[in-house]
């Protein structure tokens, strides 16, 4: 009987030690569910995952975020923002972006999937396009900010989907966006009420880099602009993330190398990330979708987080794609 009791108290203490043990790991997907486009953020001492719920387009009619205080366990927040609140809106809404400012959080996402007669032959469908809600706190309630699309036009033959806003070291917010191979920057007014525009009279410019397909995102490090996007096929394995690097927001933007695609060990189709970077540190983690082997679905997309790793020059490592994930992160960060 002894025995027995001993055995027990070792395998509770090993069962115990187990789930300490997957708690400090995240294990990828970090999230359950099929969710694509994660835009990872920090406000205050949390990280959050705004993702696009990957389905088809008719389904495809809210948003959900998630929190965590480690990078590990993560909260969901269902439907913060749905097509009966954005009422322009009736399918397709994804690729969430979120910024924090003046108090209020600002989620900008595309919705409707428009399309151009000049790439379709049909007349514009301007009814969608990139629109932005607004709350007093990240998982909402949200509302319509501006009852509009901010986006709804095809500047330099660009779908107006995909946007990352991107605050510079000046405090000026720049909206970076683009489809169906462009990429443009915009440059967004005070009450991100519109766009202004530059002085040479433009509204958007054209930033697009070699072989750009869509998905942009931006982040500074050590001085250095990296303006990175996805490439390929989003509906297949070819999907993969490349990135260039200059010494201005504006570019010129030259392709350096395609640091995330398929491994046939793990997954396929990776892309359309994001990136976190932990304050104060020069820790970095990207945050991305990619199909599971095998892949049964156009829409079987899962959200992971790998780290990101960089070289003595800046160049980017190749990112190696996990089922382990990232280490518990709790360091506190700033608003």
């Amino acid at each position: 009987m002894r025995n027995f009791v001993l055995t027990i108290a070792i395998l509770s203490l090993f069962v115990a030690g187990s789930v300490h043990a997957q708690k400090s790991i995240s294990h990828n997907p970090v999230i359950e569910g099929w969710y694509a486009d994660p835009e990872g953020v920090v406000f205050g001492n949390k990280y959050w995952i705004f993702p696009t719920y990957s389905a088809s387009y008719s389904k495809q009619v809210f948003l959900d975020a998630f929190s965590s205080k480690d990078m590990v366990t993560w909260k969901k927040y269902p439907r913060i923002i749905d097509t009966s609140i954005i009422k322009w809106a009736h399918m397709a809404m994804w690729a969430p972006a979120i910024v924090n400012k003046d108090n209020k959080y600002f989620l900008f996402f595309s919705a409707n999937d428009i399309q151009s007669k000049q790439r379709n032959k049909l007349k514009d469908d301007t009814l969608g396009g990139i629109g932005i809600a607004v709350a007093d706190q990240p998982e909402g309630p949200y509302k319509d900010y501006l009852g509009k699309p901010l986006i709804n036009q095809f500047y330099n033959h660009a779908q107006p989907i995909d946007q990352f806003v991107f605050r510079d070291v000046d405090g000026q917010y720049y909206i970076i966006y683009g489809g169906w191979g462009r990429c443009n920057i915009g440059k967004l007014n005070k009450n991100f009420t519109a766009l202004e525009t530059f002085q040479d009279g433009q509204l958007v410019k054209e930033i697009t880099p070699k072989d750009y397909v869509e998905g942009p995102t931006m982040f500074i490090r050590k001085g250095k602009y990296y303006l990175m996007w996805s490439e390929g096929g989003w509906t297949n394995g070819s999907y993969k993330v490349s990135y260039a690097k200059s010494d201005s927001v504006f570019g010129p933007f030259e392709k350096i190398s395609t640091i995330l695609e398929a491994d046939s060990t793990v997954a396929t189709g990776a892309g359309h990330h994001s990136v976190i970077n932990i304050p104060n540190t020069d820790e970095w983690y990207i945050v991305y979708h990619r199909r599971p082997i095998p892949n049964l679905d156009r829409d079987h997309r899962v959200t992971c987080i790998d780290q990101l790793f960089f070289n003595e020059d800046g160049t980017i490592q190749q990112v190696k794609m996990t089922f382990e994930g990232v280490r518990r992160q709790i360091k506190k960060a700033k608003k």
